[in-house]
């Protein structure tokens, strides 16, 4: 029931931020119509710990900065690269194990990589992530395990 509740607060949130309407039968027709959404999603069981994660609020909170600065570190390193020719690319493919005990959070981890310049996802089977990497310094980079550890704390894994 708190995630229903949850999204239904988030969704007025929203409505009310894009809509820009503050006249009080307008905004009591946005609240109604956010609570029934919310009310069909719990019905069709789409609102769950994964779908509408509350749990990781504050976590995600900590985690978030530290995942914008390794985001602007490695734009950085790879606007590098592309202007200057005489900086070698590497491309690899490496496999980074996820030590994340839920789908969400290794889902959370791969997003984390794909996010971040210079290396994608490409594949999540079981424990092991597959990563394409543009150089071995990003590749090496993932493997010391410092997003997984982070990811780890954000999940509650840690």
């Amino acid at each position: 029931m708190a995630h229903a509740v949850s999204l239904s607060v988030a969704l007025f949130a929203l409505w009310l931020l894009l809509s820009g309407h503050y006249e009080p039968l307008i905004i009591g027709l946005g609240a109604a119509s956010c609570v029934f959404v919310a009310l069909i999603a719990r019905r069709m069981d789409v609102v769950d710990r994964e779908g509408h994660p509350i749990h990781l609020t504050w976590r995600a909170l900590m985690y978030w900065p530290w995942l914008a600065w390794e985001i602007v570190k490695s734009n950085i390193d790879v606007a590098r690269i592309v202007l200057d020719p005489a900086l070698p690319i590497s491309p690899r493919v490496i496999k980074v194990e996820a030590s994340q005990a839920e789908d969400l959070g290794r889902v959370i981890y791969a997003n984390s990589i794909t996010l971040t310049p210079g290396t994608v996802s490409i594949d999540v089977r079981g424990g092991t992530i597959e990563v394409h990497a543009l150089t071995r310094s990003l590749a090496e980079g993932l493997e010391t395990g410092e997003m997984d550890r982070r990811v780890s704390g954000m999940a509650g894994d840690a």
